[in-house]
């Protein structure tokens, strides 16, 4: 899907409810994924049908007409319904229970969908930029106006659809993606659109295969930039919303805490992030306040788009026994 970027704030994914024992009863950041979640499905779905019916629609008409401008799109219409169906998939997944096997559940398969979608979009485009360099070196006559035609049902199609996600898509990296990927299918739409008028007054049929590398261009930017998105989650790099020196200096102004160290920041999904770290309370505290110096750290915590926090506690007095433990991570 083209330009992701991972938007994920903390008060957006009220949806996991059983982090309140970490004793984050409040109700403000509640509500707007449950609010969204049926609609999100919805959208999936209609996306998913309305796609598939396109891409039947322009595969027939770019082989009646000859144009590789219309198959390439198609191609890459076919792709998006692809990437809808596995982003629906791992939307699901995502939103299943833990079991004693998969204790942070199968929130991960959204990163994993996001990184198949971005290598199956590579192979299709080494494919068609094949067929259309071809065509640019031995043009074939191309219907211009039927071409013309059927891409301005595309941007009618893409750029509706698109509108479905509008609501969610600054929640997820999926749902943005399935956005973004479907104005950008609308957009390259209006150049095939340009393209079969101006071959159907010109003959110029060159244009049909200068079009497709375009097309094909626009594509690979932002398939690679999800490509680099989806390995770094995968590999459990800090997330780009993220700075472990910026949360560790948020945390170390807080009343109570004299340290914080050996701090570890991954993501469980396109939305939820994790944090495991070794906390350091002063001694003069009470177990009951440094019990609530935990709570306001995590819920500050989840205001810094962290929703999911460990930490480990440790006396001012007596450090951990890890040699390292007061080590800066690596930048």
């Amino acid at each position: 899907m083209s330009y992701l970027y991972f938007i994920m704030h903390a008060h957006h994914h009220g949806s996991h409810t059983h982090h309140s024992g970490h004793g984050h009863h409040h109700s403000h950041h509640h509500g707007h994924h449950h609010h969204g979640g049926s609609n999100i499905n919805t959208a999936f779905i209609i996306g998913i049908v309305l796609n598939a019916l396109f891409v039947l629609v322009q595969a027939a008409a770019g082989f009646i007409t000859g144009s590789v401008a219309l198959l390439s799109d198609a191609s890459h219409n076919l792709s998006d319904v692809a990437a809808l169906a596995l982003s629906l998939m791992a939307y699901r997944l995502a939103r299943k229970r833990p079991t004693p096997t998969y204790t942070y559940g199968y929130k991960k398969t959204t990163i994993l969908a996001a990184l198949t979608n971005a290598v199956v979009l590579l192979l299709a485009i080494g494919v068609l930029a094949y067929e259309a360099i071809s065509r640019l070196q031995h043009p074939q006559p191309v219907q211009g106006g039927t071409v013309a035609i059927v891409a301005g049902l595309g941007i009618l199609i893409n750029f509706g659809t698109a509108m479905l996600f509008f609501k969610n898509k600054d929640h997820d990296l999926n749902t943005r993606g399935a956005y973004l990927h479907l104005l950008t299918d609308a957009l390259v739409s209006v150049g095939v659109v340009v393209a079969g008028v101006i071959i159907s007054y010109t003959g110029w049929y060159w244009l049909d295969g200068a079009v497709s590398l375009l097309i094909l261009l626009v594509i690979l930017v932002g398939t690679w930039r999800l490509l680099t998105d989806s390995v770094r989650l995968s590999l459990d790099a800090v997330p780009p919303q993220v700075s472990i020196a910026h949360i560790e200096q948020i945390v170390k102004e807080m009343a109570g805490v004299e340290g914080m160290h050996h701090t570890h920041i991954w993501a469980m999904s396109t939305t939820q992030n994790a944090l495991t770290t070794h906390l350091t309370l002063s001694d003069t505290l009470s177990f009951e306040n440094k019990m609530k110096v935990v709570h306001d750290v995590k819920h500050t915590l989840h205001h810094h788009h962290i929703h999911h926090a460990t930490i480990e506690l440790e006396s001012a007095a007596m450090p951990c026994a890890d040699k390292n433990c007061d080590e800066e991570p690596a930048k």
